[in-house]
């Protein structure tokens, strides 16, 4: 049973636990559908695109890449800088001083 009175730095985490999770699924998605998709075929048909078979290239290097772009944005525009010291604290030192 969740706390009416639940820290906002709990829910901050875990919306941002969440957005990290959807990450890798969204990581292991592009890696599956370019490895299997691409590459099932014998390797007579591959394409290749820079020396590596379009799937290899798709699937790892460019796969990488998007992931950097990716979780750069989201550092940059949805993740929150939290304090470490409880709220209370705070106003204990403030109040202390």
């Amino acid at each position: 049973m969740a706390k009416k009175n639940q820290d906002r730095r709990f829910k901050i985490a875990n919306r941002e636990a969440l957005i990290g999770c959807g990450l890798a699924v969204i990581n292991i998605l592009w890696w599956y559908g370019f490895a299997f998709g691409l590459g099932s075929k014998p390797p007579e048909e591959y394409s290749y695109i820079l020396g590596f078979p379009a799937w290899i290239f798709l699937s790892c290097i460019v796969g990488v890449v998007v992931m950097i772009v990716l979780v750069g944005i989201v550092v940059k525009f949805v993740l929150k800088e939290v304090p470490f010291e409880d709220e209370d604290d705070q106003k204990d030192e403030v109040n202390s001083a």
